[in-house]
């Protein structure tokens, strides 16, 4: 399934202009993404984390979702801040990555945005829906997963446009904890030079 563009008509635009400006003054301390980066911070980082409207669409939305190696807050603040009825979970094991996600919270009121300072093995709960973008192979993210997808939830990996090596080598550990790709969603950013986009769904068989 290919997207040549997602919609974002239906997101509230002043919300996402103040989100830009917080995100900025974080990141000139933190550096969360390169400075070469934050003129495309639109394009390459929010409009991509907001691609997963297309996996709603589709497969429902749910009530959790569970982003594994947060980093910067992508997908999960634009995802917090979109969809203000999903409880979303920002993880990652970098303390100073956490603070800034926390700022941001703080700074824009995201009521249903929480942040967990810890490794994804070391959860004991379960979400609905879990993500990662930019974080490792499919085959070890998919691992880390799995033990914390709910039985009728879905894991989504934010992958570029060749997943075709990773999906093989990951089939092992997919068999492993009976989970299967239910779907593959190419897309593109709106950027001038061609830039193709997967969203890797993943569903327990």
């Amino acid at each position: 399934m290919k997207l040549r563009m997602v919609s974002l008509m239906k997101f509230n635009k002043s919300d996402f202009e103040n989100y830009m400006k917080v995100f900025l003054q974080e990141n000139s301390k933190l550096n969360l993404i390169s400075k070469n980066d934050e003129k495309f911070l639109w394009e390459k980082h929010i409009f991509d984390s907001l691609a997963i409207s297309k996996v709603f669409e589709k497969y429902g939305q749910g009530q959790t979702l569970l982003d594994i190696g947060a980093g910067g807050g992508f997908p999960s603040v634009p995802v917090a801040l979109a969809y203000p009825e999903i409880e979303v979970f920002a993880l990652d094991s970098i303390r100073k990555k956490i603070y800034a996600i926390e700022n941001m919270k703080i700074a824009l009121n995201i009521q249903n945005l929480h942040t967990i300072c810890e490794r994804a093995e070391n959860l004991d709960r379960k979400f609905d829906i879990i993500t990662s973008r930019a974080v490792a192979p499919l085959k070890i993210i998919s691992s880390y997963a799995a033990p914390l997808l709910e039985k009728n939830g879905y894991f989504i990996a934010f992958k570029s446009r060749r997943t075709d090596e990773e999906i093989q080598e990951a089939q092992a550990v997919l068999k492993k904890f009976k989970l299967e790709i239910a779907d593959i969603i190419e897309y593109e950013l709106p950027l001038c030079e061609n830039h193709t986009r997967n969203l890797i769904v993943i569903k327990f068989k």
